[in-house]
């Protein structure tokens, strides 16, 4: 599938800045970790149809959805019949038409982030969760971000965003986080997977890993039901059918006020019970 193709020449060059980043042995490296931390949120998560904005390979390979679509800025870079071709911030499928949807270190790339999360709000299922994988500004590699930004390299000298700050745009765009885990307990600089520290960052989820992954949903409302504002007038300020007496102080018929007696009348004899007595 494809639409018309992005021409945003930026994009394209840190686009391919990441995917050399990510084919280098660090890059590697941080792959694995990713796609470990993401193995058990695609378990719990199924649907028909995914879609995944990623910088490099694909990560829903391995999950339990059918029909999974992928995306590129241009006709080039397709690699498979279900890619779409469009500009990020301007994605071409219906409203709530997606069971997952995932961005893979997208949004530090893009020069309109909150458009692009925007959309993937959008075509996720009222059902469905959207997964955020990004760069931790705070973690093993922000020292490192620092310094390539300095320099002007990508991808490690992008715009980071912080996890508080993703928290509030989810919030703009009605979504809310379910759950964040911390992955790539390692230096950027480094092509070995400590699977030690990278054990022990994912048991604790400690706030140190290299990247973060956000599993968002939906908020739901509560919806409360509005009474008629004619039955609270009744209720409160009700008048009575009887002329002059409240409604709340009219006794029952079958009230009797208190060691009162009830006077015995005699019932009329009928001229039929007469003559047969």
């Amino acid at each position: 599938m494809s639409n018309q193709q992005c021409g945003d020449v930026r994009l394209e060059e840190r686009l391919k800045a990441a995917r050399q980043h990510l084919d280098s042995s660090p890059g590697r490296a941080l792959l694995r970790a990713e796609r470990a931390c993401l193995g058990p949120v695609l378990d719990t998560l199924s649907g028909r149809h995914g879609l995944e904005l990623t910088t490099g390979s694909s990560l829903l390979d391995l999950s339990a959805v059918g029909h999974v679509m992928s995306w590129a800025p241009r006709y080039e870079d397709v690699r498979h019949a279900s890619t779409i071709v469009c500009d990020p911030a301007s994605i071409p499928l219906p409203d709530e038409s997606m069971e997952l949807v995932l961005i893979h270190h997208l949004l530090e790339l893009v020069a309109e982030p909150h458009y692009l999360l925007r959309e993937a709000a959008r075509v996720t299922d009222h059902h469905g969760r959207l997964l955020i994988v990004g760069w931790h500004p705070y973690g093993a590699a922000g020292f490192h971000h620092w310094l390539a930004r300095y320099r002007g390299l990508w991808p490690m000298g992008g715009i980071w965003r912080s996890a508080s700050r993703l928290r509030d745009w989810l919030t703009f765009v009605d979504f809310e986080i379910e759950r964040m885990d911390y992955c790539g307990f390692i230096l950027p600089s480094s092509s070995r997977c400590h699977d030690r520290m990278e054990a022990l960052g994912r048991r604790w989820n400690l706030p140190m890993g290299q990247s973060f992954v956000i599993r968002a949903k939906r908020r739901l409302h509560r919806v409360t039901p509005i009474r008629p504002r004619f039955a609270s007038r009744l209720l409160v300020t009700g008048a009575s059918l009887t002329r002059g007496v409240p409604a709340a102080r009219q006794p029952c018929n079958d009230e009797r006020p208190p060691n009162s007696r009830i006077a015995r009348t005699k019932r009329p004899i009928i001229s039929g019970e007469q003559e047969h007595s």
